[in-house]
């Protein structure tokens, strides 16, 4: 009656948390800053991401978790804590039970290295969600019947398709293609374009500003921005001006590699869920799902209309919650990962 239920989006870039009553009350960037002296923890969140790119040797910045897992238990471990006791409070006086988002195909040992990591942070007991089925219930499909409901799942480190029926996955994969790496495939085309060095702040910049996954018809639709970096050539500080189309150029092995997974997810799903697929189409879930004109991309390449879900960033912590809520009947479609 008394325990607080938390859902945690463990996300690559972001780590956003929702608790039963309250919705969504923390969202920050999963980025921590550790001293390289003594391994200190000296930031988290937020105040470790204004750090990124600006700091000292003696100062290390990183994101602990790698394509969705955990890539530094111990930094992990703090991390979660640190978000944890800033949504319950320093000693609460009842532990938090969580519900904690892990990518498709996560292994056995990359599953428990979360759950030990949270119950280490505070939590009285860790229970763990596949993304696209708490995508899924965020973005409030009729998971528990038995209908067909496909969702694609982008986040910062990997995007992942799946179908979902009777509250589990039917059919799923992924690939380790999401937002960090069009991030990395726009800096890669200004690099080579314009002998223009850029950070990943940057990257992130031009793709929110005027990143679109098709080019306009009439060129005179197409955005444009300033873009400020360092000359390979000169090595001086230099500003160019970029357009929409050039960064639909840059990141068009990204988006592919997003529909062919989405393909593949669909050839491996059964006739009578494809029927319900078709007529209601796909959900986009996740940071990725707002870049301009993907959806309409992907209907064009699929044949099957796609829609961005209500509040794509937010749908896996609102699932996640929503799970934790219902636990006892979705527990069994998680064999591997609630033992």
């Amino acid at each position: 009656m008394f325990t607080r239920h938390i859902g945690i989006d463990l996300g690559t870039v972001n780590v956003l948390v929702h608790e039963r009553g309250r919705g969504i009350v923390l969202k920050e960037p999963s980025v921590v800053a550790i001293s390289v002296g003594d391994s200190r923890i000296m930031a988290v969140g937020e105040e470790a991401q204004a750090m990124l790119g600006r700091t000292p040797d003696t100062i290390e910045v990183s994101r602990p978790l790698r394509d969705g897992v955990i890539a530094d238990y111990v930094v992990t471990e703090a991390m979660l804590r640190y978000f944890i006791t800033k949504v319950c409070g320093r000693m609460p006086f009842f532990k938090p039970e969580v519900m904690i988002s892990v990518p498709v195909g996560v292994t056995s040992v990359e599953s428990r290295a979360v759950r030990d990591a949270a119950e280490q942070a505070g939590a009285k007991e860790a229970h763990l969600i596949p993304e696209p089925l708490a995508a899924a219930l965020g973005a409030g499909l009729p998971v528990g019947t038995p209908t067909g409901n496909m969702v694609l799942n982008m986040g910062g480190g990997t995007s992942e398709a799946a179908v979902v029926a009777v509250n589990g996955i039917v059919v799923a994969s992924s690939v380790r293609v999401g937002g960090n790496r069009i991030d990395e495939q726009v800096a890669a085309y200004v690099k080579r374009k314009y002998n223009l060095m850029i950070g990943d702040r940057t990257a992130e910049e031009i793709k929110i500003e005027i990143g679109s996954a098709i080019k306009p018809d009439v060129p005179e639709d197409e955005l444009s921005m300033e873009v400020r970096g360092r000359d390979q050539v000169t090595g001086l500080p230099k500003t160019i001006t970029m357009k929409s189309g050039e960064v639909t150029e840059a990141i068009a092995d990204a988006l592919q590699a997003i529909i062919n997974v989405t393909r593949e997810v669909l050839e491996r799903t059964p006739p009578e869920l494809v029927s319900d697929i078709i007529d209601r189409g796909v959900v986009m879930t996740g940071g990725s799902a707002q870049l301009r004109d993907l959806d309409v991309l992907l209907t064009e390449e699929i044949g099957v209309p796609f829609y961005v879900a209500e509040d794509p960033m937010a749908c896996v912590a609102l699932g996640a919650g929503r799970a934790l809520e219902s636990y006892a009947l979705i527990r069994r479609t998680l064999p591997a990962l609630s033992s």
